[in-house]
């Protein structure tokens, strides 16, 4: 197991915990809108430190990213794997052709 998968697995088990005990069980009680807000957040993070071409601040702020992304999936009931399986769906596949075969809306 990866270990995005061991932090998805982990974040899953906080669904229930108590928020006064967890961060990850904190942001989920605040609803998947602020878990939403908060991946945000970490994102422009990760670009200001990629524009400042900062390796060690982009590598932590990248790391945020990548929880809260988990944490904002988790919120929504959408699991890692899936998100994988696009991932592999499209692997191979021109990013403009990808692209151009979405749906529009």
């Amino acid at each position: 197991m990866s270990i995005l998968h061991d932090l998805a697995a982990t974040i899953e088990a906080r669904k229930g915990a108590d928020p006064e005990s967890s961060w990850t069980a904190k942001l989920l009680a605040k609803g998947p809108e602020k878990c939403a807000e908060k991946f945000g957040e970490e994102a422009v993070e990760a670009i200001i430190e990629a524009v400042k071409n900062d390796k060690a601040g982009l590598t932590t702020e990248a790391a945020d990213v990548l929880y809260h992304l988990l944490v904002m999936l988790a919120a929504r009931d959408v699991v890692l794997d899936d998100v994988l399986a696009e991932l592999a769906r499209r692997q191979g596949i021109s990013g403009i052709a990808e692209k151009a075969a979405r749906p529009k809306g």
